[in-house]
């Protein structure tokens, strides 16, 4: 493991840049993480292509804030702020007709820029509002929708995912879409810190992963680890995922796992093979105002084997073993998520390094969450009491 000083970049080749900065209370405390909210000025993933039917909707969330996603007779998807202008009932229940949308109630009709195209009974000589409800920016890529819930003049320059091997004819897509009742932050923590291997011994075997070496910088964290197989039984998809085939071969791959705020990505490669046996594309957006749930979006780019038709048969095992993986990092951020509720605050201990930093990452690239009421009714600040 490469040292380096706090607050340094940690490359073997020495320091590059100042790592990001914690965010501190008005006391000089670093702010407790659980209590930082993700920055809304980037693009993120709300629902799955495939859930969006042509002139069909559908109810989205993003910290809170319900959306409306409806995709026009054209095929192209709108989203509009889940609520009518006139009694505030969610246009998510709406029609769609051609490319509007119309409340159920009293069917108001919206345009995909949120502005009111028609009310039915307007009496002659009467003014329509002169508001309609907030649109945002939409695109869709890698059988996701995606949101800019921040500021739209940000939404062009902001940046995009590039996912060259989902459109490669060399690899397949295993799309994941789950809720997980935990801060956003919990789930960045646990995808890179992989000493928690223990917690998978029954699907993965014993494995010993090694830190070959990371390094940070105010928007990221990198890792690479060697994953040395110790024995014991595992699951059968763990080793078609891992390029190990059918001959269940026992060998070292090296993941490299990366936080590039506000996503996440990693990739496997094998001992001795030049490109990756798989990569994930992730990122966890909040969905409530607290942003203690968050939905969970992963892109699992497999490569496919030499041996044709061999992917598919494989799929189920593969699929298999992931959903069993996944099931059991949720129960372990969950019940840290779990924890913070009942101590009301971070009582963490952590020693890793690598964690340390990306925490630093996600409070300096956050925003702090709005102060909740307390019993009495006041505001607790963002940062606590």
């Amino acid at each position: 493991m490469t040292q380096a000083r706090p607050g340094m970049d940690r490359s073997p080749d020495g320091p590059v840049e100042p790592a990001a900065q914690p965010r501190h209370d008005r006391r000089g405390a670093v702010a407790d993480l659980r209590r930082i909210g993700i920055d809304p000025d980037f693009w993120y993933p709300v629902a799955v292509s495939r859930k969006l039917p042509r002139e069909r909707t559908f109810a989205a969330v993003f910290a809170g804030e319900r959306i409306a996603l409806y995709r026009g007779r054209s095929g192209r998807v709108y989203a509009l702020e889940d609520r009518c202008a006139h009694r505030q009932v969610p246009l998510s229940l709406g029609v769609v007709e051609a490319e509007t949308l119309r409340c159920c109630y009293h069917a108001w009709a919206y345009r995909g820029n949120g502005h009111i195209s028609q009310i039915p009974y307007l009496p002659k000589g009467c003014e329509r509002p002169p508001r309609g409800v907030r649109s945002y920016p939409v695109r869709e890529a890698f059988g996701l929708v995606f949101v800019f819930p921040g500021d739209p003049a940000k939404a062009e320059a902001a940046p995009f995912p590039v996912l060259p091997e989902f459109h490669a004819a060399t690899h397949r897509t295993m799309t994941f879409s789950r809720t997980v009742r935990c801060h956003y932050s919990f789930m960045h923590e646990n995808l890179l810190d992989m000493n928690h291997q223990f917690l998978h011994r029954g699907v993965l075997g014993r494995i010993q992963p090694e830190l070959l070496g990371y390094e940070s910088g105010p928007r990221f964290v990198e890792a690479r680890y060697l994953f040395v197989p110790a024995g014991g039984k595992k699951d059968r998809g763990a080793g078609l995922l891992s390029a190990e085939g059918l001959g269940g071969r026992q060998s070292p791959d090296v993941v490299t796992i990366r936080t590039e705020y506000p996503y996440q990505t990693l990739q496997d490669v094998p001992d001795g093979a030049e490109l990756p046996a798989f990569s994930l594309w992730a990122t966890y957006v909040p969905e409530d105002a607290e942003q203690r749930t968050c939905r969970a979006y992963g892109l699992l780019m497999i490569a496919k084997p030499p041996v044709p038709g061999l992917i598919h048969l494989a799929w189920p095992l593969i699929r298999r073993f992931t959903e069993r993986v996944f099931a059991q990092d949720r129960m372990a951020v969950e019940a840290e998520q779990q924890a913070w509720d009942e101590q009301g605050e971070d009582r963490n201990h952590e020693v890793f390094p690598l964690i340390l930093d990306v925490r630093d990452v996600l409070r300096s690239n956050g925003v702090p969450l709005p102060p909740r009421p307390t019993v009495d009714g006041a505001a607790e600040g963002p940062f606590g009491s």
